[in-house]
């Protein structure tokens, strides 16, 4: 039977593949602009394919060699939290953040530490970015020279490729992947065209010679990975690397990962002289005082996996504006204010005549609902100028009709609070299973929870 006619061509879109009929500026369907490509017009019909010879004979799952997909420590513990126990021969991570986060520091800080395992070969870095002599400099600031790190100032794919040859490196970073370019396709250098193409040369590289490969990526104005979204697609594992230029700490959160968990949450410090993993940074975040004070109260978040105690604090104060103000620091605006609506309406705290300022301490965004009822505690707390003991912590959703709903992983919660010498907890029925180091007080709604505040200050 003969093939039908080809239909006419169409468009697609580069990031989110979505297809339409003509060309537009804008994919109607991620909102980017500029992504709609011409692809290819399919032919519509029947079509036989001969079989072929197959690369290697197809095994059972059983016998399959596993030896050589064991992950490699990279020697920085907190990024070998998140990335599963490793770095996996051949895998290709994709790390991105801000400008001015630290992202190469840390690089420099993992390609110091792998250059010191002599078995797993010397590393390659490629900046493309910054002449070799800056990253000497920085290598020097913060104690990260080794003579197996070789640098190479690159830009071009080719030259990138020779650099892998001649070196014949265990690990191969490249900072960043938007400033490499490729000859033999076309597009602006960090465009949407170059950047899929140089890293699926890179991805070739990395499987063919099972080179694990880091790369660095930018990253747009709304905080998302700049380039085709087919790029978080095609690499292995992306890493998001956050933090405040005001605050020394620094988070790296998996957001996908094909070896291990992708909601592990790493912690870092940048210092003056480097980078150092936190592996207990509740202190960072925490400031413990023997005697409670009016308008604080601490929780327990979970940042993927970890749990970590924060302390949110609250000012009220009169006002004699019209409006009074509403401040919020380091947390949800939008859940602050229904916070405030239910203390009034539910709690018979008398807020409308009162500024409030609230904030989450210590550098961390406190945005889980799960610490609402510590929100709420330390307004009340600061409204009537009554202070929460300091053994007490509080985690707990609260809703609009002021009940106190359950939260998961509360036993894994409260197990960190008592470790740090927390001894009771608020916590909302139906908790689940809960530490015996910890005394609980179930709070089914909001007035219980301000009950346990008045109750202190008796």
């Amino acid at each position: 039977m003969k093939n039908a006619r080809p239909a006419k061509p169409g468009y697609r879109c580069a990031d989110c593949g979505h297809e339409v009929a003509k060309w537009v500026g804008r994919c109607p369907e991620c909102q980017a602009w500029g992504t709609v490509e011409e692809r290819a017009a399919p032919r519509i019909g029947a079509t036989r394919i001969a079989a072929g010879a197959p690369s290697s004979p197809a095994r059972r799952i059983s016998e399959v060699d596993v030896e050589t997909t064991r992950a490699q420590a990279t020697g920085v513990g907190e990024l070998d939290r998140v990335l599963g126990g490793g770095i996996v021969p051949g895998a290709v991570v994709l790390i991105a953040g801000e400008p001015g986060v630290g992202k190469s520091t840390l690089l420099l800080e993992v390609a110091h530490r792998w250059a010191e395992q002599a078995t797993v070969g010397p590393v390659l870095y490629v900046t493309g970015e910054e002449s070799a002599g800056q990253v000497r400099l920085r290598a020097e600031r913060t104690g990260n020279l080794h003579p197996e790190i070789y640098l190479a100032a690159e830009s071009d794919l080719s030259a990138v490729l020779g650099h892998v040859r001649d070196v014949k490196p265990g690990l191969m970073i490249v900072d960043s992947v938007q400033t490499v370019q490729s000859a033999e396709d076309s597009g602006t250098v960090g465009g949407i065209t170059q950047v899929r193409a140089v890293t699926a040369a890179l991805i070739a590289v990395a499987k063919e010679h099972a080179l694990p490969v880091v790369l660095v990526g930018h990253v747009t104005k709304d905080g998302s990975i700049a380039g085709p979204r087919v790029l978080e697609h095609l690499v292995d594992v992306v890493l998001q690397f956050e933090g405040d230029r005001h605050s020394t700490l620094r988070l790296v959160r998996g957001v996908k990962n094909r070896f291990g968990p992708a909601d592990e949450v790493g912690c870092f410090e940048l210092r003056d002289d480097g980078i150092a993993g936190v592996p207990d940074p509740s202190g960072l975040f925490l400031n413990r005082k023997d005697v409670g004070v009016p308008g604080t109260a601490v929780t327990v978040i979970m940042e993927g996996k970890r749990p970590l105690l924060a302390e949110v604090q609250a000012l009220v104060a009169k006002t004699n504006l019209p409006a009074p103000r509403r401040a919020v620091s380091d947390l949800d605006s939008a859940r602050v204010a229904m916070i405030l609506a239910v203390l009034e309406r539910r709690g018979r705290v008398r807020l409308s005549e009162q500024d409030v300022f609230t904030a989450a301490v210590g550098g961390m965004r406190v945005t889980e609902p799960a610490s609402d009822l510590a929100v709420a505690l330390a307004v009340a707390s600061a409204a009537q100028d009554v202070a929460l003991p300091a053994d007490v912590v509080a985690v707990g959703e609260v809703g609009l009709a002021g009940e106190v709903r359950r939260i998961s992983g509360a036993g894994r919660r409260l197990a960190e609070a008592a470790r740090l010498g927390f001894t009771r907890a608020l916590v909302p029925p139906d908790a689940g299973p809960l530490p015996p180091e910890i005394r609980a007080l179930v709070v089914p709604d909001l007035g219980s929870a301000l009950g346990v505040l008045y109750d202190s200050a008796r």
